[in-house]
């Protein structure tokens, strides 16, 4: 391949690092919200929020480091258990932020 590709080829790969970057530092801010709220996590809620701050810092991953798809991953996941113990502690009540979903209106006929 000629210089110009390879050019490119790296501008790409640039650019979906950047934005995984920033996916992933969205999910992290989220995940230490969502522990913030909770308070006390229990060791379930602490080995997914330690574990995934850990999987994310350190350099072995699934995919190399540029691309952090699999770092946003073990992120959502661990946002996901965590929001779901917060649901549990709160009896199924909406979490701040949350919306109910819109009710569907009906159109007359």
């Amino acid at each position: 391949m000629d210089r110009d590709t390879w050019i490119i080829i790296g501008i790409a790969v640039a650019i979906v690092g950047v934005i995984t970057l920033i996916g992933a530092i969205k999910l992290g801010k989220r995940l230490f919200v969502t522990k913030r709220m909770l308070g006390e996590l229990g060791t379930g809620g602490k080995v997914a929020f330690w574990g995934a701050l850990v999987y994310t810092i350190l350099p072995v991953d699934l995919l190399p480091d540029p691309i952090y798809l699999d770092d946003m991953g073990v992120l959502g996941l661990a946002l996901l258990y965590l929001t779901n113990l917060l649901r549990k502690r709160n009896g199924g009540k909406l979490l701040p932020g949350q919306r109910d979903k819109p009710a569907k209106q009906e159109t007359p006929r």
